[in-house]
């Protein structure tokens, strides 16, 4: 049994993953207050503004607050003049440019990396919200700044209705039996498909830790990419056997079985499947925000041994690793990447969140070559020791 977590409010891990995780939401008090100020409302509407940042303008009418409208990125200046009263400002993806907040994801060590989507920050003056609505992934709500008014209400699912004509999917009602006002360190744990309305008491942000899973199209997308990219599979399969003529109308049942007992037959071959999935759940949600570097060689790296850099992984990046036939293999930034087997217990250190020193103990042309070429594809970063 673990140890008791204070971001769980004192309950261990293995408690949470079977009483709370995908059944029920968590409320804990002040848990990390190191939250608080981190960043400001003015920090996140200059962000809004940035190129490459997504980010959506949601406002309600001042005549009709039952209508809506949203504006996604690129945002500008004048799309913040003459606003309504009431407004929210979401911003995906805002652990990518603050490593304090990207620190933060080793709060919750009990959720593997692979499930992660990222953080998002919302910024409302009073009053301001995104609606009664649900969403499909877990999530963690952490209140930075200001306080903000959550109620809860019944589950959902993908049958519900929605409030029809408006740009966001709105829920017509919300059956209320969870109703709390978060401040700054505050957490809350929402689980899929559970109804949830939030409502900024003063200016705030709140930070959501979204967890996700992919959907079967999507995996079923992948292995056809998979498939579709192997020449050996091009090739045209062997008739069945026959031992009776049909009508030429006809797709007989033994015909159709044998079809589909040759695809079922590729399907069933765990190395493409392994790599379809692993190759889509380590792909990065925003690939823009993965920054270009100046690409350095091996003799650079070794020059950074003896400066005290640390190495890890690029926040926008994503970095996984699988048992396959009893050996480690890794993916990142969804492609399979070949590593000596020199470079192992390096790596899967930096895709369990470590940061590694570089010293005297990679100094391995093997692990430094790798390293190198995963530097200059971003995704591993080196750290100023100062800055870790």
């Amino acid at each position: 049994m673990s140890q008791p977590l204070d971001v769980l409010g004192g309950i261990t891990a293995e408690q949470f993953l079977s009483e709370y995780w995908q059944k029920k939401p968590l409320l804990v008090r002040n848990t990390l207050p190191e939250i608080a100020n981190l960043l400001e409302p003015s920090d996140v509407m200059e962000l809004a503004l940035e190129e490459d940042v997504t980010a959506r303008l949601i406002k309600q009418k001042d005549k009709d607050p039952n209508q809506w409208s949203v504006k996604s990125s690129p945002l500008i200046k004048g799309d913040f003049q003459k606003m309504p009263k009431l407004w929210t400002l979401l911003v995906q993806a805002v652990d990518h440019y603050s490593f304090d907040l990207a620190e933060l994801w080793k709060k919750f060590p009990f959720i593997p990396q692979w499930r992660r989507d990222d953080i998002m920050v919302s910024y409302a003056p009073k009053g301001g919200s995104v609606g009664q609505h649900f969403d499909f992934y877990d999530v963690f709500l952490l209140q930075g700044y200001g306080h903000r008014r959550w109620q809860l209400g019944q589950m959902c699912d993908a049958e519900t209705e929605f409030v029809a004509g408006q740009p966001l999917k709105l829920l017509p009602e919300m059956q209320v039996n969870f109703d709390e006002v978060l401040a700054p360190g505050d957490l809350l744990y929402v689980p899929p498909g559970l109804a949830h309305y939030g409502v900024a008491e003063d200016d705030c942000l709140t930070f959501s830790f979204g967890f996700r899973m992919p959907n079967i199209s999507e995996m079923m997308d992948r292995v056809s990419d998979k498939f579709s990219a192997d020449e050996m599979l091009r090739t045209p399969l062997h008739d069945i056997v026959r031992e009776q003529s049909t009508q030429i109308g006809e797709m007989t049942a033994a015909e159709l079985d044998y079809l589909k007992a040759e695809l079922w037959a590729r399907l069933q071959n765990s190395s493409v499947l392994d790599d379809a999935i692993l190759s889509l759940m380590s792909e990065p949600k925003y690939p823009e925000n993965i920054p270009e570097v100046d690409e350095m060689g091996v003799g650079d790296l070794e020059e950074a041994l003896d400066q005290g850099y640390q190495i890890m992984l690029e926040p926008a990046s994503r970095l996984l690793y699988a048992a396959q036939a009893g050996q480690i293999l890794f993916w990142a930034n969804g492609e399979a990447i070949c590593v000596a087997d020199a470079s192992i217990n390096t790596l899967q250190k930096i895709a369990n969140g470590e940061r590694v020193l570089l010293d005297e103990n990679l100094y391995d042309p093997d692990i430094l070559e790798d390293l190198v070429q995963l530097l200059n594809d971003s995704v591993l970063m080196l750290l100023p020791a100062e800055e870790a």
